[in-house]
């Protein structure tokens, strides 16, 4: 008798772990009422994902909470995660976030390995000088030169292959890192999305410093890393996306956001017209 009242007790306790774990969503629930959800941004690039002391500023962050808040998330049960270029994939695999703002260009390679929403942005790439620099007009000049982006980034392997055969390729695992390197002397020019760069370039400590050399020469659609295959958490964010650009919100926070550092995204592309189709 008191084997089988054991065994019972065992199964009543495997049944209530297992109903625990369906329930469990990991990185973000349902969007009802006390849910939480993870989102992964960067924590270095301003004017669109800046992390200072308990604060979080940038147009990924506030997309990301209007995004969020569609989907039926309190403000407060937003946890924001540092996602490096590097880790996106990662992060997303091992559902430690459920969704990435953090200028994360949509490519068929990144497609295998996660899903995107969106876009919600249309930037192009470009050059970071010193502002007294009269060489680098552009990705061709760079040969001999020294170029900086980050790890897991496709942008300074793209200007070696398509610009400069013999440019000079150094990595860091951020953005500021390369600024630094840039301001120090150690590298030439940065390379990534002009929004990045101009970020950059109009901090108050670097004021005088850097500028955007201004011919982009590249298309980089920002949209929302999902898990692969999360078709339902694409579509909700999509239906969000497009409520923001039709109710005027997504401009109110480019201009808030984008708008200080003097750069003028393309109208053509801007807002985007379309989502790309959840899959």
């Amino acid at each position: 008798m008191r084997q089988r009242i054991i065994a019972a007790l065992g199964i009543t306790v495997l049944a209530a772990t297992g109903l625990t774990a369906c329930g469990d969503d990991g990185a973000g629930g349902s969007g009802g009422s006390g849910d939480k959800i993870t989102i992964g941004i960067k924590y270095d690039q301003p004017g669109l994902g800046l992390k200072e002391g308990s604060n979080y500023t940038g147009l990924d962050v506030d997309v990301a909470k209007y995004v969020a808040k569609e989907m039926g998330y309190e403000e407060g049960n937003i946890e924001f995660k540092e996602s490096p270029s590097a880790q996106r994939e990662t992060l997303l695999g091992n559902d430690q976030v459920k969704m990435i703002f953090a200028t994360y260009s949509i490519t068929d390679a990144r497609k295998e390995k996660v899903s995107f929403a969106g876009p919600y942005l249309v930037a192009g790439q470009d050059l970071l000088v010193r502002a007294d620099n009269t060489d680098i007009t552009g990705p061709d000049a760079l040969n001999g030169k020294k170029l900086c982006s980050v790890t897991g980034s496709t942008s300074a392997q793209k200007v070696k292959d398509k610009f400069a055969k013999t440019v000079q390729l150094q990595e860091y695992d951020t953005y500021s890192k390369c600024v630094e390197a840039l301001g120090a002397g150690a590298i030439d020019a940065v390379t990534t999305d002009n929004t990045i760069l101009a970020g950059f370039a109009s901090q108050a400590a670097n004021q005088g410093k850097f500028k955007v050399v201004g011919e982009t020469f590249s298309e980089e659609r920002y949209g929302v890393g999902l898990k692969k295959g999360d078709t339902e958490t694409c579509t909700k964010v999509n239906d969000a996306l497009k409520k923001m650009v039709d109710s005027g919100e997504w401009q109110k926070a480019v201009d808030k956001n984008v708008g200080p550092s003097g750069l003028k995204l393309d109208a053509a592309t801007n807002p985007p017209k379309s989502f790309d189709a959840c899959a």
